[in-house]
């Protein structure tokens, strides 16, 4: 074991989180669950979905069993979908091929929908206590800081030589701690702005500690600005109802429940509609929802209608939707920000 693995684990036995929901009653599921959830996610965010679904979803196989929306529904304000899509998709897999037991061997593990080499590693670690490395984001910032690695991390170059140290130091026995310690090291200890390093257990063998270049590291993504993208939001209202449609399953919002779209400049966003049921119609206050990659600017329409339009329903997948007493869908952040305001407002 090498004098940094050595450090790392000394520290989390003294500090390191051991009271999350997931590491509790530890199994398989829990862990693949929480992997898939902390993606791009901070712990406590994930926490009350976490408990959520396994309250909804004890296990592998009712997880499996369930209907996409219900998942999508639980999913709801968590953001990234695409990993609840791939969630319910992998969980059928191992009902199918591997009798709903979660599978043991690594490259098994690797090809579930969702799990890349870092998810299965850590899986595999924690529960069966595999040797195996892990290098998700806070992994990345504690090793690059620690071995002076210039670069973006997004870079294969970069992410490749970050691999290399993080296999170096994986130490043959105690991996489950060692891997829970080096995330717990990176949310708690050497955090993106204003790492506590005097509370580090490998301060001695940090190279940007010892050049006080811990800014540095790791190099920030090329900056790049974000462009815009502008939509209408078509609300259909009848009746304390509005239309929802269900979207593609890929894409943005993919399989999610949403109203229906129409660009800025279409001047025939109705053609479907009787123009005869609309009572009234009322432009609502844009605003912005930012997505990864950029933003997109959404202007609500409102039309009241006197009945529901029968075309809707047939050349659409979609549901009315009861303000009052809602479904249990998946629903797109923005769209379920609206409905809220229009249960109180309509109702």
């Amino acid at each position: 074991m090498t004098p940094f693995a050595q450090q790392v684990l000394d520290w989390y036995h003294k500090y390191g989180r051991k009271h999350l929901p997931w590491q509790q009653n530890k199994n398989a599921y829990k862990v693949w669950l929480s992997e898939i959830m902390l993606q791009q996610t901070q712990v406590a965010t994930v926490i009350p979905y976490f408990e959520r679904f396994i309250t909804q979803f004890p296990d592998i196989t009712s997880l499996a069993n369930t209907d996409i929306d219900k998942v999508l529904h639980l999913w709801t304000g968590l953001g990234y979908y695409a990993r609840a899509r791939n969630l319910h998709k992998a969980a059928q897999i191992v009902r199918d091929q591997h009798a709903g037991v979660f599978p043991t061997q690594f490259e098994e593990v690797l090809a579930l929908p969702g799990v890349g080499r870092s998810t299965a590693g850590a899986i595999l670690s924690s529960v069966y206590n595999q040797p195996h490395a892990i290098l998700d984001g806070n992994v990345k910032r504690v090793l690059a800081r620690a071995n002076a690695v210039e670069g973006w991390p997004g870079i294969k170059a970069v992410e490749n030589r970050l691999w290399d140290i993080a296999k170096t130091h994986t130490p043959d026995q105690d991996v489950e701690h060692y891997n829970q310690a080096m995330m717990d090291m990176g949310a708690m200890v050497c955090t993106r702005s204003k790492p506590k390093c005097s509370l580090c257990p490998i301060q001695p063998l940090c190279v940007a500690n010892q050049h006080d270049s811990q800014a540095l590291y790791p190099t920030k993504k090329p900056s790049k600005t974000k462009p815009v993208k502008q939509t209408r939001f078509i609300i259909l209202h009848c009746q304390g109802r509005v239309w929802l449609e269900k979207r593609p399953p890929a894409g943005i919002w993919g399989g999610l429940h949403c109203f229906p779209e129409a660009s800025i400049s279409d001047e025939n966003q109705l053609v479907n509609l009787d123009y005869k049921l609309i009572k009234t119609e009322q432009t609502l206050i844009s605003f912005r929802h930012t997505f990864s990659h950029y933003h997109l600017d959404i202007t609500p329409i409102l039309y009241d209608l006197s009945d529901q339009p029968t075309q809707v329903m047939e050349h659409n997948q979609g549901i009315w939707y009861n303000l009052s007493k809602p479904q249990q869908l998946g629903l797109a952040a923005p769209v379920k920000a609206l409905l809220s305001t229009l249960h109180h407002e309509l109702n």
